[in-house]
């Protein structure tokens, strides 16, 4: 989502006359657009900031800015820590950019209200794949998630302007959508719901892939799971995070699922979608987690036998309940629990990667990838690589040759 907010400042900037460089000392204007859903993302942009002073005091002229949920979250407080930053402004906030920029300083953190109804430019990368958001915000309120705090409550865009855009998408050539939401599962347009804008995208012509992201577990209905079966345009793929294994720990995260709930929709998902791709998020190390607790994990982990898995120490987040828990658990101790979840896991999906060594399957290339391959995804979202130097967009058949944890090689037929 992040990653899309950037594609949308671009296509801003660049409507304002704006050009890129890769070079900070030739830039007027540097923006850093941020993520707090761990302190790592903070630190890192403190120190990229304190790097910036002395290019500030050589130009005077240029103009920094902090966006995203670090923004958000932290308001004026960030004038403070770096003096030399311009302006200040939430996701909510980027529409205004244009008359931002028109200011000499200041912090635009307010909400939103017609945030669904605005049409930005996005200036995106991939020339493939477009991501298109279909709702903002959440209502969830996970205890150890900031996410409803700097992106505001859950809203869902017009169902037609969703269309309009795809529509838009596909004669500039785009071959797959991507749903963006923070629970899209929760997505509303009166009567209509996610089954019933996955319906209307996969009639548009022109289209050959629809994914999207994230679907909360207690979301995940057995409609929407009948019409993923059902429609050819949808892919094999879901990403449903978990978090923990251990139904205590899930009652204090507010997940709102037990682990057999979670395991129940799994089920259903494999019956009617046989060769469905399953990946999910862990948070290793949540206040109070015991030793019980985590081998829950890793046997939610074994039984689960997902096909790959975002895995993090927990990170306290001000403001968030998770925070102000007793029992707040060691380093050391949530580093070694999450060294055990990543080696096991990457154990489940090397073998079931070599489990695909000499199937075929529908690869959608999206380019090349750094060791000069071409490269692109299978409808399970697993990246297959080849020696041959095949145009981006084809859509090949292809024969897997070997197996890799993050990588699949191919032969294309």
């Amino acid at each position: 989502m992040n990653f899309h907010d950037s594609e949308k400042i671009m296509g801003i900037l660049k409507r304002e006359g704006y050009l890129p460089t890769d070079e900070p000392k030739k830039a007027d204007l540097i923006i850093f657009n941020t993520c707090s859903i761990r302190k790592k993302p903070e630190e890192k942009l403190f120190s990229s900031l304190g790097r910036l002073k002395s290019l500030k005091r050589q130009k005077p002229s240029l103009k920094i800015a902090v966006c995203g949920c670090i923004a958000q979250q932290k308001g004026e407080e960030l004038f403070k820590r770096a003096p030399h930053i311009d302006y200040i402004f939430g996701p909510q906030n980027i529409g205004k950019l244009s008359s931002i920029l028109s200011l000499e300083r200041g912090v635009f953190i307010r909400e939103n209200p017609e945030i669904q109804y605005e049409e930005l430019p996005a200036d995106r990368v991939d020339g493939i794949r477009a991501s298109v958001t279909v709702m903002y915000g959440c209502n969830n309120f996970c205890s150890y998630c900031v996410v409803p705090y700097t992106r505001g409550r859950e809203v869902s865009r017009p169902l037609d302007r969703i269309i309009s855009e795809i529509s838009e998408l596909v004669d500039q050539g785009y071959k797959e959508i991507q749903l963006l939401g923070q629970n899209v599962n929760s997505y509303r347009d009166g009567e209509l719901d996610f089954s019933d804008l996955l319906r209307k995208i996969n009639n548009i012509q022109g289209i050959e892939r629809i994914r999207f992201i994230t679907s909360h577990p207690r979301d995940l209905t057995e409609k929407l799971i009948k019409t993923m079966a059902e429609l050819e345009k949808v892919c094999e793929h879901i990403h449903l995070p978990i978090q923990s294994g251990s139904d205590r720990i899930l009652s204090l995260m507010n997940r709102g699922y037990s682990y057999e709930e979670y395991k129940g929709k799994v089920e259903l998902l494999r019956t009617l979608i046989p060769d469905i791709a399953i990946t999910t998020d862990i948070i290793a190390g949540f206040p109070s987690e015991t030793e019980e607790d985590h081998y829950c994990t890793i046997r939610a982990l074994e039984e689960m036998q997902y096909d790959g898995i975002f895995a993090f120490k927990y990170s306290p987040r001000p403001g968030t309940k998770a925070a102000e828990m007793p029992e707040q658990i060691p380093e050391e101790i949530k580093s070694r629990r999450l060294s055990e979840i990543l080696k096991l896991q990457d154990a489940i999906t090397l073998r079931k990667n070599a489990g695909l060594i000499g199937t075929i399957q529908e690869v959608l290339i999206e380019g090349r990838a750094e060791t000069g391959h071409s490269t692109g995804r299978t409808r399970t979202n697993k990246i297959v690589l080849f020696n041959k130097d095949i145009p981006p967009g084809s859509i090949v058949k292809a024969r897997i040759i070997q197996a890799r944890i993050h990588s699949l090689l191919a032969e294309p037929l």
